[in-house]
């Protein structure tokens, strides 16, 4: 254990439960109905409302190998080939085969996918995919109905809930192992009033990190709180530096920021063509697949266009659909548009690729379990090895499903559950806060440094900036310069910072290009050398451990964890 937190006042009230699953999106809430199922007391805690995080976002839909003809071998060469040489085939092949039931098991709790007059569900196709094994809801509103089904059932069933809550860290006991996590309920009591859940099983279903970066397609409480929470408790993360970025947001300007709207990858499925502004196709000779090669060609792709000719986006041009099949089958898209000025039924729509999904986060093996006795990772916080150095499409509902239920399942195991009492670090380390007003700047220096686009210069450039809000923050605890208050918007941007760190320091020991990690100055993929993970841990002194896996497999999460050849940053 690090002994490292966030600045906040003591837990002034608390509750008891077997199990607290942090996060509401389809990897929290399938953990939490599942745990419950098994008898065991539950409670979700989550930062918004239950329905708020990015689940309800997902627009194109849920991969598994549905349709006639299709095979879980054939889901899992898709996935090998669009994850680089880096995905885990154990934890692939545990998501492709329990993938279908997963998904028949999700209809069954409540969620409606769309059906043909048959009564077959309908699938579509998306980068990556050679089969069409899309399953989806709503035309293009996938997860929020997902998001739906899953929460109707959390309130049917009784379970706790905690909303508005951000959950700040990780109680233990004197043994090192889970006992809990400390929160702050927003709107209750004082500013920074704080209280806890005590619980021997933790399990982290946080979303992702999106808004590290200045344009992203992630709701506004995709803070990284859960990695933040993981790394200060001890745990090992890994593959930060692979951040997908979505090849087809809708282009709101060049200084546009904050949340951007998505134009599905199943918008391409269906037959849409990405093209300059003279109407020029150019994914056409860059991949087999065209439009439809895995997300990080078709960004890359994208982006070499835009540098070639100057220009700021590049255009999805739908207008062959027509009015009809974009109605029923895209009605949350052409909303989206028409609401910013574009009718994609007349005219091309300008997108650029944004920030989207984290293929890295917490460390877990095939159970969910991390580096942390009883804490437990699921969804986009975590890094089961599935994603490897780029996620295909619609895996990750998938994802999140699956290894929900496995969760579960490992916390059902050890019942009945017992913890010893939370206990104070031995050596308490509290964080610098970072003041809130710092968010904005730590997003610039990402979507500057350590974009799409990344090298050993703007990688350097960019951890040198990071360190001096560190530095900044530091100082104003130390000396006459403002000290940053206690508070949800404090504690955020403290977790942005965090993650943005070790995020960098990863993009910088990574010297290749693969998957989503774009290196300019090192433009081909090196197997020999990196065809392995980064996992990376943070000291008590605060000083970042990084180390390489011997193979594109994780060592246990039990196993020791002391590295032959460390090399040391200071986060």
């Amino acid at each position: 254990m690090t002994g490292i937190r966030l600045n906040a006042s003591a837990p002034g009230w608390a509750i008891a439960a077997d199990v607290v699953v942090v996060g509401s999106g389809v990897a929290g809430l399938t953990a939490a109905l599942r745990c419950a199922a098994a008898g065991l007391s539950t409670v979700v805690v989550t930062k918004a409302r239950l329905d708020d995080g990015s689940t309800r976002w997902a627009q194109g839909g849920i991969a598994a190998a549905l349709g006639e003809g299709d095979t879980p071998d054939q889901h899992l060469d898709d996935t090998l080939v669009a994850g680089a040489g880096l995905c885990d085939e154990e934890a692939v092949r545990a998501l492709v085969t329990e993938g279908p039931d997963a998904v028949r098991r999700l209809i069954a709790t409540g969620a409606h996918f769309d059906t043909s007059a048959a009564g077959e569900i309908e699938l579509t196709r998306e980068g990556g995919h050679h089969r069409r094994r899309i399953a989806h809801a709503g035309g293009d509103a996938t997860g929020a109905e997902i998001s739906r089904a899953l929460v109707e059932a959390v309130r049917d069933g009784g379970l706790r809930t905690i909303e508005n809550a951000l959950v700040l860290d990780l109680l233990t006991d004197a043994e090192g192992r889970t006992a809990g996590v400390t929160l702050h309920v927003m709107g209750e009591g004082q500013h920074d009033g704080v209280g806890a859940v005590h619980a021997p099983a933790v399990v982290l279903a946080t979303g992702g990190m999106g808004q590290v970066f200045s344009a992203t397609t992630n709701p506004a409480v995709s803070t990284g709180d859960g990695v933040a929470l993981a790394l200060r408790a001890g745990a090992e993360v890994s593959d930060l530096e692979f951040v997908q970025f979505h090849p087809t947001v809708l282009f709101l300007g060049t200084d546009s920021e904050g949340q951007q709207p998505l134009v599905s990858e199943a918008v391409r499925g269906e037959g849409a063509h990405l093209v300059d502004a003279a109407g020029t196709r150019f994914m056409l000779g860059q991949h087999e697949l065209a439009e439809l090669a895995p997300r990080d060609i078709v960004a890359k792709g994208i982006m070499r266009r835009m540098h070639e000719q100057g220009a700021a986006h590049m255009y999805l041009d739908a207008r062959h659909f027509g009015a009809r099949m974009w109605e029923q089958r895209f009605p949350t898209i052409l909303a989206a548009c028409r609401a910013h000025g574009i009718d994609p039924v007349t005219e091309p729509i300008p997108v650029a690729p944004a920030a989207h999904y984290a293929s890295g986060g917490v460390r877990t093996d095939l159970r969910g379990r991390t580096t942390v006795p009883g804490l437990y990772a699921c969804g986009e916080v975590a890094c089961t090895g599935v994603h490897g150095a780029n996620r295909l499409a619609s895996n990750s509902l998938l994802e999140g499903l699956v290894f929900a239920e496995r969760i579960a399942a490992d916390i059902a195991s050890r019942a009945p559950l017992s913890a010893g009492e939370p206990v104070a670090p031995a050596s308490p380390s509290e964080l610098p806060l970072i003041a809130p007003e710092a968010r904005v700047e730590i997003q610039r220096i990402m979507s500057q440094g350590a974009g799409v686009l990344r090298s050993a210069a703007s990688l350097t450039e960019a951890a040198a900036a990071l360190e001096g809000v560190h530095r900044a923050a530091v100082e104003g605890q130390e000396g006459p310069a403002k000290t940053a208050e206690p508070g949800v918007e404090s504690w955020e941007t403290s977790n942005l910072l965090c993650v943005a760190r070790v995020l960098t320091a990863a993009a910088l020991e990574r010297e290749e290009t693969r998957g989503c990690h774009w290196r300019e100055d090192r433009p081909d993929r090196d197997d020999t050398t990196w065809r392995r993970h980064l996992v990376i841990r943070i000291e008590p002194d605060r000083s970042l451990v990084v180390r390489r896996t011997e193979n594109t497999a994780f060592p246990a999460t039990s196993a020791a964890t002391v590295p032959d050849a460390p090399r040391e940053h200071q986060p």
